[in-house]
């Protein structure tokens, strides 16, 4: 029996490729002049004076702030740090972190909108761009228009001064390395180390990368402040806010119309806080990751509340609390003061008092004690008994010391010889002792005894460090 005969299958449409990542969009942000601008020009002005400055800066006849790799010495003005006082960076980095986290829960990201260096130097970028090829329309109709000779020189122009830019900031950073003199000369002479090349372009290079292309991109994606930011927020924490009770309905209106009696909301739906952000999103879509606190919203929402003759405020700095339950300025200041703030505030007093006390406290003498190993004891011409010692002591002050040592911890027991050693300044030498005791002063072995180093000129410099005598 014959099968009929079927019509073969229609292949069926392939399915539309799924996309996980989202296509990069180049963001023309809008320049806006206003009250938190005016704060953004004013920590980028201080944050670069401080960098690009400090190196140059000199305190006792050297660089003020110099990160002596070479040397293996942090000098910062007056104070000298040596690998042994690393507890100190571990204090430093503790009270930035606390920092960070106090400021953050009070404020959110204020510290990227207006501190972070990504966000300095892609406004610095920004300046430069705007300067060379205009406002964000020209800069739009720049680059949509074919390459020509004019297009070419404007594009060379911004790039250029791009990439000065980028490299004098990489030769300020290994400036902090580096004495900055000896920098300067190597450049003239032409006679960089390899290490140092490198890390003049690294980081030039990088800057040039980071705030001439990414920009946004770092903030979004690279960063990991972004992504662990809401574990520091909470209901109270100042943030970047859009009133939908106020803004709603949105839509356009003449100047002078009631927007109740229109139906409508405060916001006019203008897009110009879209148009001036810097990382592309729209605020009235509630808190995003990607906001970074910059205001620049904030100021042109309320140029436009100008212009239409309604209140200003209509984007704010306020907090989720404030919000739900239309708390004033006052409450919200007085909502700043709970515990986890208190916490916060307590544990960065504690620790930055702390290491101000011991830094200020330090005794800048350090001192290490070897024994000589190739003769544990040895009997002298007198009958005494002779250990040879190794000190190495470390003058971290930067003036030159004289120290006199005694030892204790037998009966006469004594230095065999000089007992004062002359240190220069900020130094490290070894000095080899020679203690002797009477052989009956102790127990056959090891005897514990005690050196004691005082600055001459000083007593309050002075340490006590224990070794051990040998009796055979």
């Amino acid at each position: 029996m014959n099968q009929p005969e079927t019509s073969p299958k229609q292949d069926a449409p392939a399915p539309a490729p799924v996309s996980f990542y989202e296509k990069h969009k180049v963001i023309y942000a809008k320049r806006v002049r206003g009250f938190f601008d005016n704060w953004r020009i004013a920590m980028v002005i201080f944050t670069q004076i401080i960098f690009y400055v400090t190196p140059w800066l000199v305190w006792n006849d050297r660089q003020a702030v110099l990160l002596h790799l070479v040397e293996r010495k942090f000098y910062i003005f007056g104070v000298v740090f040596w690998p042994q006082d690393v507890i100190y960076l571990s204090a430093l980095l503790i009270v930035s972190a606390y920092a960070l986290f106090l400021v953050t829960a009070i404020a959110g990201r204020l510290f990227c909108g207006y501190a972070c260096p990504q966000t300095v130097y892609t406004q610095m970028f920004m300046w430069i761009e705007n300067w060379v090829e205009g406002e964000r329309n020209a800069r739009l109709k720049l680059d949509k228009a074919p390459m020509d000779a004019r297009k070419f020189r404007i594009k060379a122009t911004k790039h250029l001064l791009w990439g000065l830019l980028s490299l004098w900031t990489g030769f300020t950073l290994v400036c902090y390395f580096t004495p900055v003199t000896e920098l300067m000369e190597s450049v003239r002479t032409n006679n960089l180390s390899g290490w140092e090349t490198f890390w003049i372009f690294f980081y030039g290079g990088f800057t040039y990368l980071m705030a001439g292309y990414m920009r946004e991109q770092v903030c979004k994606h690279m960063c990991p402040y972004a992504r662990f930011q809401s574990v520091m927020f909470d209901p109270d924490t100042l943030i970047i806010t859009y009133d939908p009770e106020r803004g709603e309905k949105r839509g356009a209106r003449k100047k002078g119309v009631d927007p109740k009696a229109a139906g409508l909301g405060d916001c006019v739906d203008c897009g110009q806080c879209v148009v001036v952000c810097p990382t592309g999103i729209d605020i009235r879509n509630g808190l995003q990751y990607e906001c970074i606190g910059c205001a620049a919203c904030v100021d042109v929402c309320d140029q436009v509340m100008d212009k239409v003759g309604l209140p200003r405020g209509l984007v704010r700095y306020s907090t989720e609390t404030a919000m739900s339950k239309h708390l004033t300025r006052k409450d919200i200041i007085a909502h700043i003061v709970r515990p986890r703030i208190l916490l916060y505030t307590a544990i960065l007093i504690l620790i930055t008092g702390l290491s101000a006390w011991f830094l200020a406290h330090r005794i800048p003498l350090k001192v290490d004690i070897i024994r000589d190993r190739s003769s544990l004891a040895r009997e002298a011409d007198d009958g005494s008994i002779e250990n040879v010692f190794t000190l190495q002591i470390m003058n971290t002050e930067e003036r030159p010391h004289r120290y006199k040592i005694t030892v204790d911890g037998l009966p006469e027991v004594k230095i065999a010889g000089g007992d004062e050693v002359e240190v220069p300044a900020a130094t490290l030498q070894s000095f080899n002792t020679v203690v002797s005791a009477p052989p009956e002063a102790g127990k056959k072995g090891a005897n514990p005894i005690h050196f004691e180093i005082v600055a001459t000129e000083n007593p309050d410099i002075k340490l006590r460090e224990k070794a051990s005598f040998l009796l055979p």
